[in-house]
């Protein structure tokens, strides 16, 4: 089956582990025929948002990518809210795909790709949403000039070849439904994923990365990662684990600190030997150390590494919002104060081994039955 993943109101960054990344790399594994239509936007080096020359290349999750110049480029801020691009019909009549992935509802390129769908209906079409009220849509003229006027109608022009509606949160698919008017019979709750492991690889894996950082049984390791602003909460997690006495508890930072916090922040770790920062770890090195770990902390702003720490068989202390809570069930804690943070650190440090292994044996339940990219991929075939 040749299946074309369309990233034109996202990024795609290569050798990440985000949504776009991991599905495309499992329908290669699965032996599709697979393709990436992608915007010029991206990441750099220092993990910021940059954009990058069209060009056509191999990429990192194993499917040839095509990156294609916007439209309107010589207003350039303009067109990168607009994302309509250049070639895009043509590339879609050469490749013909059987499948059309649509990443973000967030683009005149959607006008396009339905227009393309009518013309050959024996193609489908599906697209995911990752906006909400919280990302999205946020001031006056975000909310009702670009994203009611300009990307809710093309959307709803759209509508009528899109078979489903794939949102990664609560969050989101009570924005599609309520503010882009997607009908609930279209609209399917698909979580940010992971890979699940099997007994024998997640067990050798800990084994080898708790050996290489000299964890012994006696410690407990908790971990948190991303790039860490102000919404991410690192400086409550940061003062909430300091202020527990246990020596035999480590927490492991794998991020950047962004300039917001940055200063407070490196104060933090100085002043306390068992916090350990790592830096930016790239895909398998994240997986690994979450494997490796023994609590997985985000009681801040969503992110993807919760669902991927999910799949690593931790139990999680996340923020209390409408979508993490689908994804707790006796296998951690749900924060929102400092006090509650506090008390989820302290109740996991003091937790005997046999319960936690508990609740990472309910994490692993979890991602079996939602969260495992393989299964997701095949919704998409």
């Amino acid at each position: 089956m040749k299946i074309l993943h369309l990233c034109l109101s996202c990024f795609y960054i290569d050798g990440y582990a985000y949504q776009e990344n991991m599905l495309v790399a499992e329908h290669v594994r699965a032996g599709h025929d697979v393709h990436v239509v992608a915007s010029t936007e991206t990441f750099g080096r220092d993990g910021k948002l940059t954009y990058v020359t069209p060009s056509s290349y191999m990429g990192s999750d194993g499917a040839m990518v095509e990156r294609l110049p916007y439209r309107f480029a010589s207003i350039s801020r303009l067109a990168k809210k607009i994302r309509a691009y250049t070639g895009l019909t043509a590339r879609l009549e050469a490749m013909a795909p059987d499948v059309i992935v649509f990443h973000g509802l967030c683009s005149y390129a959607l006008a396009e790709v339905s227009r393309y769908v009518q013309q050959n209906p024996g193609t489908a079409l599906y697209a995911d949403s990752h906006e909400d009220f919280n990302n999205s849509a946020r001031g006056w003229v975000s909310k009702w000039l670009l994203h009611f006027m300009f990307y809710r109608t093309i959307f709803q022009m759209a509508l009528p070849s899109i078979r489903s509606v794939f949102c990664i949160s609560k969050e989101t698919e009570l924005f599609v439904r309520n503010f882009y008017g997607c009908p609930a019979a279209k609209a399917e709750f698909l979580p940010l994923g992971g890979k699940v492991f099997s007994d024998d690889a997640y067990t050798r894996v800990r084994q080898t990365v708790r050996a290489q950082y000299q964890w012994g049984d006696d410690l407990r390791i908790f971990v948190q990662s991303g790039k860490f602003d102000g919404a991410k909460r690192l400086l409550d997690s940061l003062n909430a684990f300091s202020a527990l006495p246990d020596q035999n508890l480590r927490l492991v930072l794998a991020g950047v600190f962004m300039d917001d916090i940055k200063d407070a922040a490196e104060d933090l770790v100085r002043k306390d030997p068992r916090i350990i920062k790592l830096g930016w770890l790239d895909t398998q090195g994240l997986t690994k150390l979450l494997i490796g770990a023994d609590v997985y902390v985000q009681p801040g702003s969503q992110s993807a590494t919760m669902q991927m720490a999910v799949c690593c068989r931790k139990p999680v202390i996340i923020a209390d919002v409408l979508s993490h809570r689908a994804l707790i069930a006796s296998n951690g804690w749900l924060v929102s104060s400092n006090q509650s943070l506090y008390d989820a650190l302290l109740s996991a440090a003091q937790m005997q081994q046999s319960e936690l292994e508990s609740m990472s044996a309910q994490s692993a339940k979890i991602a079996a039955s939602i969260l495992d990219y393989a299964l997701q991929a095949e919704k998409l075939t």
